[in-house]
């Protein structure tokens, strides 16, 4: 829970920051100054909201060593203030900044960070906690290549079954009527001309996503919800996650049996490797197959 509501409050921290990047590039001094401060204040109660998550801070001692039930009432009640303080003062920010469009790969890469990126620190924290190294959490030392190799075969077979179940998915959308939205990554990609805005975005899609998304769902949110006596539920549970996470009717089929297939990687492995290799594949496939139609189309 603590690592769960440490993600929520970075993700208030990166709207905040794209509240500050609209107040930078924007104008009309009152409303500027409002959602300036609005998002100070907002960002040092996020950051107190983290302060307190932090284990050292989560239990609570008193002289004797004890843990007593005032003392963790009150570390509940001030993280559920400062939490609920940076939600709203957060809401501000973003009600007071100029109206003007940030761009959508600085959006993409700013939610990239303040999602992937700050669950890699994070984990790095959770996994501390619990007097483990990663190589022991996630088994990475356990028959690397072959789980390596695994991932790879996995990822191009079931890039085409990806690409059919998208077809259909939208097919049927149209047939009712729905138009098929176009993901916002790859939106952000057609609107990238600048080679370092690709490189950026690349960078998102193969390195940062699979790593820490692969850590969050297959390595952490699986096993705890397996452990606990869920089994069902892990499989489903996470595979659903993972697909509502990423917004898009189209891909919501597809990327649900991929999740279920990262999972079977990680079961028959034990190795996280296996499913960060796939998933890092997969979208690299993804990556350049878009700009290979896009240069088809453009030529």
């Amino acid at each position: 829970m603590r690592l769960a509501t440490s993600l929520f409050v970075c993700q208030l921290l990166g709207t905040v920051a794209l509240a500050l990047i609209r107040c930078w590039q924007g104008s009309g001094a009152a409303r500027v100054g409002w959602s300036v401060a609005a998002a100070l204040a907002g960002a040092a109660f996020g950051v107190a909201t983290l302060v307190l998550l932090h284990p050292s801070r989560a239990r609570p001692v008193d002289t004797d060593g004890e843990s007593p039930l005032p003392l963790r009432r009150g570390w509940l009640v001030a993280t559920l203030g400062c939490l609920y303080a940076a939600m709203v003062l957060a809401g501000l920010a973003q009600q007071f900044a100029p109206k003007g469009e940030v761009s959508l790969t600085t959006r993409t890469v700013l939610a990239a960070v303040c999602f992937q990126g700050a669950a890699l620190i994070l984990v790095r924290g959770f996994v501390g906690e619990h007097g483990v190294s990663w190589r022991e959490a996630f088994g990475l030392g356990h028959r690397a290549a072959g789980a390596l190799g695994r991932g790879a075969l996995a990822a191009a077979l079931f890039l085409p079954v990806a690409q059919l179940l998208q077809f259909v998915s939208a097919a049927l959308m149209m047939r009712f009527n729905v138009q098929p939205e176009v993901q916002p990554a790859v939106e952000a990609l057609r609107e990238s001309a600048a080679w370092l805005d690709r490189m950026l975005m690349g960078m998102v899609a193969v390195v940062l996503a699979p790593l820490a998304e692969e850590i969050l769902f297959r390595g952490i949110l699986y096993p705890a919800l397996k452990g606990a006596g869920f089994r069902r539920l892990a499989w489903w549970g996470t595979a659903l996650l993972f697909a509502v996470v990423h917004w898009n009717v189209a891909t919501f089929l597809p990327l649900l049996l991929f999740a279920l297939v990262l999972t079977w990687l990680y079961e028959r492995t034990g190795n996280l490797l296996a499913p960060v290799a796939a998933h890092a594949l997969f979208n690299a496939l993804n990556f350049a197959m878009f700009y290979v139609a896009e240069s088809a189309v453009s030529g």
